[in-house]
């Protein structure tokens, strides 16, 4: 017979063995924006990594797209890419890397703007 002290240590069990035999989640939607234009957004799971991808168009005719990809743990680690263009031709692009524990975090990125110029940032940051 379980005890009061072993059946919540049992549901805890169940519930850790059941989260990780899931199968993988997804989620997909797509909706017209305020002002004419439309944005459509995938979500993923598969156990403890998490992927999305975003993609916005504009009325004028403009474009941005995203893509993301984060592991869950004890230090949080995620990337992440843009690109975009404008009504008029212009692109941009750029990328950035995270990682954040309990305490602190820190990010990295650069960014490529319109007329060829990179810029590259570094940030810290204490919970």
């Amino acid at each position: 017979m379980l005890s009061s002290v072993k059946i919540p240590i049992f549901c805890l069990g169940a519930m850790l063995i059941w989260s990780t035999a899931s199968p993988a989640s997804a989620e997909e939607w797509q909706r017209p924006t305020a002002h004419g234009g439309e944005i459509s957004r995938s979500v993923s799971k598969d156990g403890n990594v998490y992927t999305g991808s975003t993609t916005r168009t504009g009325p004028n005719g403009g474009t941005y797209t995203s893509s993301s990809k984060c592991i869950a743990g004890v230090v949080d680690r995620c990337a992440r890419s843009y690109s975009g263009t404008g009504p008029n031709g212009q692109t941009f692009s750029g990328k950035r890397v995270s990682a954040g524990g309990v305490f602190r975090g820190r990010s990295a990125g650069s960014f490529t703007g319109p007329n060829g110029n990179t810029v590259h940032g570094f940030r810290r940051w204490r919970r």
